[in-house]
Order: structure tokens, then sequence, then C-alpha cells
């Protein structure tokens, strides 16, 4: 029962205290409210692809090249999100990526088209701004799309040919073969020209994200992850004062003082991220999903990484003007880090994977999974991270302390 006692405690302590309410209650959602709004044109929500500018340079006329710069790269589905500049030479193409005139660059070769056909496929050159990546993959991956659609039906005509050619021979029946190969090109040209060489852009099953409920996320994980310093404080405060000590001389056993500790800042933790929910649900319509035990579920996983970081932080220092700068700064670096302040897509690849030390990244993740849509087992990963480390700094922080 003691545990449960000095829990209460410290909530009580937290709730008189005014400053800790508005940090950690009225800025997040201040904060959703003003980047929710603003940045809100940087998220595609009605799930179109991003705008692209595409440089390209064609040596030689051929009816496939036509098709696929008019038909398909410009065809109904794209016309509206890719935009293509035509230049003369690569190094003009080149001079304009550098210039940031355009996000790829495509040179197609000559005989392109024919040797597509004719089953000599000779390679595109793809050139990219080093900061459009997204850009860069959409372009490859639709002429990829495009170029192997092609070459397959190409090598089944040739192959039919072939098997209609060996046929003649020794059957009995009369087969044009100038007929059927005119129908076979013909299909070839229907199939290369069809909209299904171009991009569709359609819902995955999955809802699309606005930027207010992005930033509803992300400003509620990085703001709860100030609960680490506030707690670590408090039993800073009381071993300061010589209140922890008193306490540990007591028949109150040790496991019982660190889990009061630990349980007192992760009810507070819990209820900071209950009223954020609400709130922004209620003054901004955010919607956190259809599945609201999976949104506890992390919510209740990300709290107890939190309450576990504030007893491993108070285990390590002594000061608690040190623990505000630590704590400040590291949560700001842990905050832009984890995609609290740019979106985690906007990271170069080896920065997002150095980004999973950061465990607002995990939250962060899968909260928004949680709009979007997602099984219990995608949850899984994220939730037992989140738990382990959580339990994991809590037992380190326990000791350090028990030792001092």
């Amino acid at each position: 029962m003691s545990m449960f006692t000095i829990a209460w405690k410290d909530i009580r302590i937290r709730l008189k205290d005014r400053k800790s309410f508005i940090t950690l209650l009225l800025m997040p959602i201040v904060l959703t409210a003003i980047l929710g709004s603003a940045l809100s044109g940087a998220f595609s929500e009605n799930g179109s692809l991003p705008e692209l500018t595409a440089g390209v340079v064609v040596t030689s006329q051929d009816e496939l090249t036509d098709q696929f710069l008019h038909n398909t790269l410009q065809g109904e589905e794209l016309k509206d999100s890719i935009t293509l500049k035509n230049f003369k030479t690569e190094a003009d193409l080149r001079d304009a990526i550098g210039e940031g005139k355009v996000d790829a660059g495509l040179v197609i070769p000559n005989g392109w088209g024919d040797g597509i056909v004719n089953g000599e496929t000779v390679p595109v050159k793809l050139f990219k701004d080093p900061g459009k990546d997204i850009q860069y993959t959409i372009l490859s991956t639709i002429t990829e799309s495009f170029t192997n659609r092609v070459a397959t039906v190409s090598a089944a005509t040739r192959t039919v040919g072939q098997e209609l050619s060996s046929a003649v021979p020794v059957s009995n029946q009369i087969i044009d073969l100038s007929a059927a190969m005119k129908n076979l090109s013909e299909e070839l040209s229907a199939i290369a020209d069809s909209k299904e060489n171009g991009v569709i852009t359609q819902k995955d099953g999955k809802e699309s994200l606005s930027g207010m409920q992005y930033y509803a996320a992300a400003m509620g994980v990085m703001f709860i992850l100030f609960n680490t310093t506030i707690g670590a404080k408090t039993i800073l405060q009381e071993r300061n004062t010589d209140t922890l000590a008193r306490l540990m001389v007591t028949p109150v056993r040790h496991s019982s003082i660190m889990g009061g500790k630990f349980l007192g800042t992760l009810s507070f933790t819990i209820l900071q991220f209950s009223v954020f929910v609400i709130s922004t649900r209620l003054l901004f319509g955010v919607d956190w999903g259809s599945n609201g035990w999976q949104l506890i579920l992390v919510g209740f996983a990300y709290s107890v990484t939190v309450s576990g970081l504030s007893m491993l932080l108070a285990g390590f220092l002594t000061d608690e003007k040190t623990a505000d700068s630590i704590g400040g700064i590291g949560v700001q670096v842990l905050a832009l880090l984890g995609g609290s302040m740019i979106p985690l897509a906007s990271f170069p690849d080896a920065l997002q994977k150095f980004a999973s030390i950061a465990p607002n990244k995990w939250a962060l993740g899968g909260f928004l999974d949680i709009m979007n849509g997602t099984s219990w087992n995608s949850l899984v990963l994220p939730v037992a991270i989140l738990v382990l480390s959580g339990l994991l700094a809590l037992w380190i922080g326990s000791l350090k302390l028990k030792l001092r």
C-alpha cells in the first residue's frame, strides 16, 4: 500500500504545480493548433503524388518514346503531378538539376523504344537532386514499369511469331502470319498506350493523414517526454532534502519506494496523454483512429518508457539544474530525431535508421499507424521496444539510487 501512497503524493504535488500544468497540458495543444494549421499543406491529404518536375533529354523520336512521354508521364493520372521540361543536352539537364530547376532528370538514348520492341533494351540515364529522393524514386519506378511491361509484351509477340512460323510447314491449316503479327503488334501498341502503364493513385485501404493529425501525435509525444525531466527532479528534490533518505530507513521496502516514484510519473503521464487526446479531439476534430484500445496500449507503453527514463536520469544526476539542462536539450534533440519537428520521411536513410534510438520515434510511429488504421500485429514491435526499454531504465535507475 505504501507504493500507491507515495505515487498519489507525487501526483498531487504535480497537479498543484501551475507551471507544469501549463507546460505539459496547454502548450502542446497550442502548438498543435499552430503547426497543424500552418503546415497542413505539406501533407498529401487527398492521396495524390507529390509534385515532380522532371527534365527530359530525347536524342531521337520513335512511337514508344512518344507514348511514354505523352501518354504515360503526361497521361490522365499523372499530368497534374508531373511537369516535364525538355532539354537539348545531358549537360543542360545536369545544370538544371544543380540549380534546382528540376527535381529529377531522364535521358532517353537513341533507339530506346525500338530497342525495347526488339528485345535489345538500351538503359536510360536517370539523374536526381540529392534532396529529392521521393521524386526521383517516382520517376524511376514509372520508367522501369513502362519498360518492363513493353519488353514483356514484345517478347511474347516474338515467341508467338516464332511458334506460328514453325507450325506452318507441318500444319494443314492456312495461317495468315502477316495478319496475326499485325494483330499482336496492335495489341502491343494498345497496352503500351493504355492508362495501365501509368501510376494510378488510390487509397491502399488506410486513411490518409492530415497535417493536424500528424502534429497532434508529434506534439503529444514530445511534451510527454518532458515528464522524464520533471519526474527526475521530483526525486532529486527529495534526495537533496533528505526526504528520500528518511524513507529509505523506514520499514518501507526499497522496491516500494522506487515503485511509488515510478508509478507517480506513470500516472501523471497517462493523465496528460488522456487530456491531450480528448482536447485535440474536441477542439480540432483530430481523428486518433477507430481503435481506442490500440491507442491506450501505445500510450501506456510510451508512458512506461518515459517513467523509466525519469528514474534513470535521477539515478545518474545529483543536481536539479543539471537535470533541467540535460532534460531540456535532450528532449529537443529527441523530438527532432524522432520526427516531432520534421517528418522522418524528409531525413536521409542513414538518419532515419539512427532515429530508432529515440523512444518518441516508436511512439509517434505507433500513433500514426493507428490513425491510418492498422492491425494489432504491426504494433507488437513498437510496444515491445517501449515497454522493455522503460523497464530496463527503471531497473538501472533504481540500482543507482539504492547505491547512493
